[in-house]
């Protein structure tokens, strides 16, 4: 059963030496109900709203099949919310996900699946910089990205949550179909 395992926002702007001066990578997980609106989770900010955030990248999921493949590749602990995304799904493969598939969050939330989430050199840094040159590469490669979602319809989640999956036509690609397009 696809479950929701957290649910994360922004836990500080961090220093950063892209575009913005500042990041907001460093997301932390929420304790309790939390409401999700047309921009997202509630209390999450973008640094860079021009590549991310928006009603197409509402959301970012990630997989905790995923976190598990990079925690043991980078030998280290991936708490959820160290990718930067939103929820922490198990159960569900977001890179399978099919554009245009929909979550059924708990209660109420729906969420649309809109594409992959691309790596950039902001991620870079916050993995650790000159300890892992080629990551960009390396994180696209291997084809474990998250997926970003829409919000269809509004309302609260809470980690545990059931995660309905409505699928979108067979021939729709997948998020890693449209990444590698």
């Amino acid at each position: 059963m696809p479950t929701l395992l957290a649910v994360c926002a922004v836990h500080a702007l961090r220093p950063d030496s892209g575009s913005n001066g500042v990041t907001a990578i460093d997301k932390r997980t929420l304790d309790g109900p939390v409401k999700v609106g047309p921009y997202g989770v509630r209390g999450d900010v973008q640094a860079n709203r021009k590549y991310h955030g928006g009603h197409e990248q509402a959301v970012y999921a990630y997989g905790q099949d995923d976190a598990d493949f990079w925690a043991g590749e980078l030998d280290r602990d991936l708490h959820p919310g160290w990718f930067g995304e939103n929820l922490r799904v198990a159960g569900i493969d977001p890179n399978a996900a099919r554009i245009g598939e929909r979550w059924r969050v708990g209660a109420r939330v729906v969420l649309e699946v809109t594409g992959p989430r691309t790596p950039c050199a902001t991620f870079a840094r916050w993995v650790g910089g000159a300890d892992e040159r080629g990551w960009v590469k390396r994180f696209g490669a291997e084809g474990r990205l998250g997926a970003y979602l829409r919000v269809v319809r509004g309302g609260t989640v809470t980690a545990g949550d059931e995660i309905v999956v409505d699928p979108a036509p067979a021939d729709a690609p997948t998020v890693l179909e449209r990444y590698r397009g």
